[in-house]
């Protein structure tokens, strides 16, 4: 039965069976040594016998291997213990000519690692950042199913646009036009004035043609929509759901964080909240060029982490800044209950608690400029007894980025696309 490196330490005097790639090897004489990878980490094989002699000497780095032999302690300084071969087989050669080193000890720029997103993988640093994505989305998950949450599959493609605006792709659907959704927005209401407690993980698509590192024209979200609740509510599920991860990162992934030097703080709840007012104030006693009404740009969000801390939730935004079903406060409709959650100075997470009154939601879709009948599906979704409701979306190659200390978003991204990426 095969065994994974991972594994080798407790079967100690045992023979057994591995598989992998030959990560490095080094052929010295009368004893050679391989180190073996395969999803668990690395294995040392030491190799005495003559009659590996041709093997030996076609034996390629990435070349994928079976071995078999005892396990026995080791002298050296990275292997505690190491697995004196008996058996070599070769099951698939590698092309010698590697377009990167999965040893990572030539460094690529971004462009290799994205052409050769496979051969990334291979890496120390790759298995790192989408080992930890895994805790995240675990974690993500395992919080809101312990609350009894109902995890809903919403539909990419959809008959017109979520949210307003241009930046959608357009694509046919038999005899009709279709698009791909720019948000699961109507989809998670129509869950939480239903079975009051849904969450989803679903890819989104944005047709923005931005080349910043922090922009992906298709993401996947974090969704959550609570049935009667408002803003404050929706901000305790999401640092709740935010901390839990964190703290799960930290246990579950401390070879991982080691490999990409990062650590992580756990804070204690609840998050520090700011007003949108409270900020603009801070960035002009900063020195910077801002009014009320402007959104945030990505240095500002930075410069607003340096001065309120590495998390904290942003609120009380002005109207004219959150999409048309951001539901108005009582006693200011200018200001809506929607809040941002910033993180090592990003937003990570945005949500508001939403209009569930369908002449108000008519309302401020005309005072968006848009015409209410292309709403209409939308708008009628709350005529037969509509709670009030609140939710929220975590990017999640956002919160990845952060937790692994990467610039650019694509660093995390499985299989990035972008405006001038749609391969591999």
């Amino acid at each position: 039965m095969r065994v994974y490196a991972n594994q080798v330490k407790e079967n100690e005097g045992k023979r057994i069976l591995l598989k992998g790639w030959v990560h490095d090897f080094r052929l010295i004489g009368k004893i050679n040594f391989i180190v073996l990878r395969d999803c668990t980490g690395l294995a040392q094989i030491v190799v005495k016998n003559e009659n590996f002699k041709e093997i030996l000497k076609n034996l390629h780095q990435e070349d994928v291997i079976e071995i078999e032999g005892i396990v026995k302690k080791s002298k050296s300084e990275k292997f505690e213990y190491e697995i004196e071969a008996e058996k070599i087989s070769i099951i698939n050669k590698a092309d010698p000519q590697l377009p990167l080193d999965p040893r990572e000890i030539t460094k690529t720029n971004l462009e290799t690692r994205l052409d050769w997103r496979f051969m990334y993988f291979r890496t120390q640093e790759g298995r790192a950042i989408f080992r930890i994505q895994t805790e995240i989305i675990k974690s993500f998950r395992e919080y809101f199913l312990k609350k009894g949450f109902i995890e809903m599959q919403p539909p990419i493609i959809i008959a017109s646009a979520s949210e307003g605006g241009a930046e959608l792709f357009e694509l046919p659907y038999f005899e009709k036009k279709a698009y791909l959704a720019q948000s699961p927005q109507l989809y998670k209401q129509m869950g939480a004035i239903s079975f009051e407690k849904v969450f989803m993980i679903v890819p989104v698509f944005r047709a923005e043609k931005f080349d910043q590192p922090t922009h992906l024209n298709e993401i996947r979200q974090m969704d959550v929509e609570i049935g009667f609740a408002d803003d404050e509510d929706a901000i305790k599920e999401l640092e709740g759901a935010f901390v839990y991860i964190l703290k799960n990162v930290k246990e579950n992934c401390k070879e991982e964080l080691e490999i990409l030097n990062q650590n992580i703080n756990v804070y204690n709840l609840p998050l520090r909240r700011v007003k949108y007012e409270e900020a603009i104030d801070a960035l002009k006693k900063a020195g910077e060029k801002i009014e009320y009404g402007d959104d945030f740009s990505k240095l500002q969000e930075k410069k607003l982490g340096e001065i309120f801390g590495e998390a904290f939730i942003l609120k009380d935004w002005p109207e004219e800044l959150k999409p048309f079903y951001a539901m108005p406060r009582e006693d200011n409709p200018k200001i809506v209950k929607a809040f941002d959650l910033i993180y090592k100075g990003l937003e990570i997470s945005s949500g508001a608690q939403r209009i569930h009154l369908p002449d108000l939601l008519e309302k401020r879709i005309k005072d968006k400029g848009l015409d209410p009948k292309d709403f209409e599906y939308y708008i009628n979704a709350f005529r037969y007894g509509a709670p009030p409701h609140a939710g929220w979306s975590i990017g999640l190659e956002r919160l990845t980025m952060k937790i692994c200390g990467k610039d650019n978003i694509q660093e995390v991204t499985m299989f990035p696309r972008t405006r001038s990426r749609i391969y591999p």
